[in-house]
């Protein structure tokens, strides 16, 4: 049958051809000036936008109606976005705050593990003029659970009832502003097992409807803006409203040494930003001293996504990074193997952006940078700093290959 026959053809027309023309408009971001004029930036940034292309309906559509939740996993290998650090897994489901859900499964050995209950979305961050993110971003943690608050069977066992009225600890409240979990893992080792979960509502008794074509028409409307925004916000957003992120004084870490935010707290960290740039013969070694607990380091490109964690030493943990014998841990970046362990790979790209994170931890760490000339390394590392051979990075590069593919069920 031709367009027309169907009474809804005109409306889901028109919103298939706003949906493209935002897509080229998302498109278009490619060339901001924030995005170097690099034949390897720009198809980076192409890739960032294909790649969440790939998820903008599951997000909209396939896992949107609240009363039929699903995992959705927002990042991977192959997808990018929200500045996500490379050794961790992220999973969210859309929720609401009427219904009862129960997360079950088997918590797995992840060194970290945080689910959180998502509030409202408000226009502007609280307490600040800043705008929120785009979708799904920007909304407010309102309660969450830790790994290790768990209670599970001796085989790691569980059950997680999220809403309605308290069921012993493994429990989270919502509100009638909840509309969404946010799951993280932060693997430490390579043999560590991802969490096995699943989602389900409790008075589930029918199959889910078929999208009508009222639903597919908000659908469009939600991909297109999530693509726009995505293409918008990222870097500008953190580059103009956040303060622990300095995009002009390049190559060191923001004086402010504040711990995490009410927020952050929920999320289970205290984070830390550098905005990096490097000539093809410098390197930039980042420092700071040996401490207990739990971190991560990731190197990012211009856009906050991750750099190819999954073939590149582009983020360390306490297991898999070397200490000084002045209990210091340096970190080299450069655009080639230096030779040391320490290596964060920039994938040849002029520009990113280095995260740190503390997790279960409030407490800041104090970094120290220095700009230097790649032939120069060896005069500005201590002499014992740790060196690795070609055939020892070929090992390490088969040991992450192997790892990254277990998390992911590869």
């Amino acid at each position: 049958m031709a367009f027309g026959a169907s009474p809804d053809d005109a409306e889901l027309r028109a919103a298939w051809q706003q949906f493209c023309a935002r897509l080229q408009e998302a498109g278009e971001q490619v060339f901001k000036d924030y995005n170097p004029a690099a034949p390897l930036h720009r198809a980076d940034a192409f890739r960032f936008l294909t790649q969440n292309l790939g998820q903008a309906f599951d997000l909209a559509l396939e896992t949107r109606d609240t009363r039929f939740p699903a995992l959705h996993p927002f990042c991977a290998p192959n997808r990018k976005l929200g500045g996500d650090a490379a050794d961790f897994l992220y999973l969210q489901a859309w929720i609401d705050g009427d219904s009862v859900y129960r997360i079950s499964g088997n918590k797995g050995t992840a060194r970290f593990l945080n689910i959180t209950v998502q509030g409202p979305r408000p226009p502007l961050q609280p307490g600040t003029d800043w705008p929120s993110l785009h979708e799904p971003f920007g909304d407010i943690p309102e309660a969450n659970l830790f790994g290790h608050q768990l209670q599970t069977a001796g085989d790691g066992s569980f059950e997680l009832y999220i809403g309605g009225p308290r069921r012993g600890p493994n429990w989270l409240p919502t509100t009638p502003g909840s509309r969404k979990l946010f799951l993280r893992q932060g693997f430490d080792c390579w043999d560590e097992i991802p969490a096995r979960l699943r989602i389900e509502r409790v008075d589930m008794t029918g199959p889910r409807s078929l999208p009508t074509p009222e639903v597919m028409i908000e659908a469009m409307d939600w991909a297109g803006q999530f693509l726009t925004g995505l293409m918008n916000d990222w870097p500008d957003h953190p580059y103009q409203y956040s303060s622990a992120v300095d995009p002009v004084n390049v190559n060191r870490f923001p004086p402010d040494t504040a711990g995490a935010d009410e927020a952050d707290k929920k999320r289970g960290r205290a984070v830390a930003h550098l905005c990096w740039e490097l000539a093809t013969d410098e390197a930039l070694i980042v420092e700071f001293d040996r401490h207990d607990g739990f971190w991560m380091v990731s190197n990012m490109g211009v856009f906050f996504n991750s750099m190819d964690y999954l073939y590149r030493p582009v983020s360390y943990t306490p297991s898999r990074a070397t200490v000084d014998g002045d209990g210091k841990l340096r970190f080299i970046l450069s655009h080639d193997d230096p030779g040391y362990h320490n290596w964060l790979d920039t994938q040849g790209f002029e520009r990113g952006n280095l995260s740190y994170r503390n997790l279960l931890s409030d407490q800041s760490t104090r970094f120290g940078t220095r700009l230097v000339k790649r032939s120069s390394l060896a005069e500005a590392l201590p002499a014992d700093t740790v060196k690795v051979s070609p055939e020892q990075r070929i090992a390490q590069m088969h040991a992450r290959f192997d790892g990254i593919r277990r998390r992911y069920g590869g």
